[in-house]
């Protein structure tokens, strides 16, 4: 029985995954619809990967600010939301005083 070989061993691939997240890599395509010369449809498509490390050191931490992925954002958007209430219900009394 012939015996099977591996075009890419396991280390190989481990070796391209760390050399592709440490220097990052950027696909970028753009799909455009046109009917006689007039755009119905522009998409935009950008692809970045790169280690979270790579990312920060090029000024992208999105993931930092989104409070669906980190709970500092999540703290700091409920407690701008409850400064926000705070703010109506103290405006909310105020008028009633006057009147």
């Amino acid at each position: 029985m012939p015996e099977l070989k591996h075009a890419v061993n396991a280390t190989g691939l481990a070796d391209i995954l760390e050399r592709v997240l440490d220097k990052g890599i950027v696909i970028a395509g753009d799909i455009k619809i046109q009917i006689a010369d007039i755009d119905l449809l522009t998409i935009k498509i950008r692809l970045l990967i790169a280690s979270v490390d790579k990312a920060m050191e090029m000024g992208i931490n999105w993931w930092q600010e989104d409070p669906y992925l980190s709970t500092t954002a999540k703290d700091k958007e409920q407690k701008l939301l409850q400064d926000e209430l705070q703010q109506r219900i103290e405006k909310l009394e105020a008028m009633n005083k006057i009147t």
